[in-house]
């Protein structure tokens, strides 16, 4: 299943294939948001050293509620939007899939990410979740997008640096 957006780039938003669940990592990797002022790099590693992080790709699929999607342009996948239900950064219980959601830079601001949620969204109603979850660095700018979708703060996430967010479904 997928369908095309036509604007300032075309994109094509389809379910992720099994052998795309290894993008998983490098997604996740690119999420990490990271102030402008940060002087020096964020390691790699630090996807499969902190827990949390792994939780989020490690297995993807195995688990009933494992859902992603990614976005397409010219047939290369410039994102990936995923939901999953184990203790990773957003996590609120075991019946709350928690949302992780990466664009390659040059496609950021361009409506991919709110598409990408947005079709998200509804694969979770349709399937008769109550609500979904995700955390974001206080700072981020993202922060402003998941309020725009209606999510909306309940708390401080793994530390006094990020937010804890909850969208409830229809």
């Amino acid at each position: 299943m997928g369908f095309t957006i036509r604007g300032a780039v075309d994109y094509v938003i389809r379910d992720m294939r099994e052998e795309e669940h290894c993008l998983l990592e490098e997604f996740l990797f690119r999420a990490i948001w990271v102030p402008e002022d940060f002087e020096g790099e964020v390691p790699r590693s630090v996807v499969r050293d902190d827990p949390k992080c792994l939780a989020a790709f490690e297995g993807f699929g195995q688990l009933p509620d494992d859902r992603a999607l990614v976005a397409e342009v010219d047939g290369r996948v410039v994102g990936a939007c995923w939901v999953r239900t184990t203790d990773e950064y957003g996590h609120i219980d075991d019946e709350t899939p928690s949302f992780s959601i990466s664009l390659l830079k040059p496609y950021r601001g361009c409506g991919i990410g709110t598409a990408l949620m947005r079709r998200m969204i509804i694969l979770l109603e349709d399937a008769g979740y109550a609500r979904v979850s995700l955390s974001v660095q206080k700072e981020n700018p993202a922060f402003h997008l998941y309020e725009r979708l209606g999510f909306r703060v309940v708390g401080e996430g793994a530390d006094e640096s990020e937010w804890l967010m909850v969208l409830e479904l229809r």
